[in-house]
């Protein structure tokens, strides 16, 4: 049977959905560069990719992925694990209303203490518990074992080369804050 070669493959047959998308704009809009969604797409579909297979771990310990923040950044400060309000906020990237929520929800479980800072008597700090000092840590080596397991998709060049990239990108993109990440 004869015929047109885009009769014999439906169209974007093959395709992930960002290329599906990208040919369905290209040809409804010819006249606009489709181009940068190749990549903006596809990193914006693998964060939320990344972010649901993250949370199953988050969950797995009774903590929401902002929860999980604050319980990191307190870690991460090291002895005596306490913090200033303000700087968890800086740290995870949140409003300080939004931390005031997250640490009263991690107060009530038990996991952070809030009290008066040795350093400044005017000032307030929040504190790991022992029983938050212990969730995170659990909570931390399960989270890096599944982010290895997401990684892990990728040969080692290819994680490396990623993280090179991605590196430069978000130099770039970035404003220079001094804050932290997840984890």
């Amino acid at each position: 049977m004869e015929g047109n070669s885009r009769d014999a493959v439906p169209e974007g047959a093959g395709l992930d959905h960002v290329a599906r998308i990208q040919a369905e704009w290209a040809r409804e809009r010819p006249d606009v560069d489709v181009s940068p969604q190749a990549v903006i797409g596809r990193l914006h579909r693998l964060g939320r990719l990344l972010t649901d297979r993250l949370d199953v771990v988050y969950a797995a310990h009774g903590l929401s992925e902002g929860e999980f923040d604050v319980l990191a950044a307190l870690r991460r400060a090291g002895e005596p694990f306490e913090r200033a309000p303000g700087e968890l906020a800086a740290h995870t990237m949140v409003t300080t209303g939004a931390m005031t929520k997250r640490i009263d929800r991690l107060q009530r479980a038990g996991l952070v203490d809030r009290r008066r800072s040795a350093a400044d008597g005017r000032g307030r700090v929040v504190a790991l518990t022992p029983a938050g000092r212990s969730l995170i840590d659990r909570a931390f080596t399960d989270h890096m074992r599944n982010e290895r397991g997401l990684l892990d998709a990728l040969d080692p060049e290819e994680a490396a080369e990623l993280e090179r990239l991605l590196t430069v990108w978000l130099g770039r993109v970035e404003p220079s804050t001094g804050t932290e990440g997840r984890g």
